[in-house]
């Protein structure tokens, strides 16, 4: 089962790329519906970091939260902008996501 901690790192991470997404949006048709959404998430993102930090470690909850945000941005603009995707980056993402894994489980939830 997952703990409260990692839960709220994760939802966290999932919201960071929406927020660049609505930032993108925003950028290009000036919509200030976007830019709301985008500030709002710039909010909500790091404020699920907090809740996480209460129950795992500062460096762990950061690393999980910007692995997340970063690998899911990168496929975000594959997917939604059709930006290149080379193996180069692929194996940088994968090291991202090896790191990020091993940082969890090397670590101590502290409940």
């Amino acid at each position: 089962m997952i703990d409260a901690a990692l839960l709220w790192v994760l939802v966290g991470g999932f919201l960071e790329p929406l927020w660049v997404i609505g930032l993108k949006k925003y950028n290009d048709t000036h919509n200030l519906a976007w830019g709301a959404f985008a500030v709002v998430l710039m909010i909500v993102s790091p404020g699920c970091l907090t809740f996480a930090m209460q129950g795992m470690s500062v460096g762990v909850a950061y690393a999980i939260w910007t692995g997340i945000g970063a690998v899911m941005t990168v496929i975000s603009g594959v997917v939604l902008y059709k930006e290149r995707l080379d193996r180069l980056k692929i194996l940088f993402i994968f090291m991202v996501i090896v790191g990020v894994a091993g940082l969890e489980l090397s670590s101590e939830v502290v409940l």
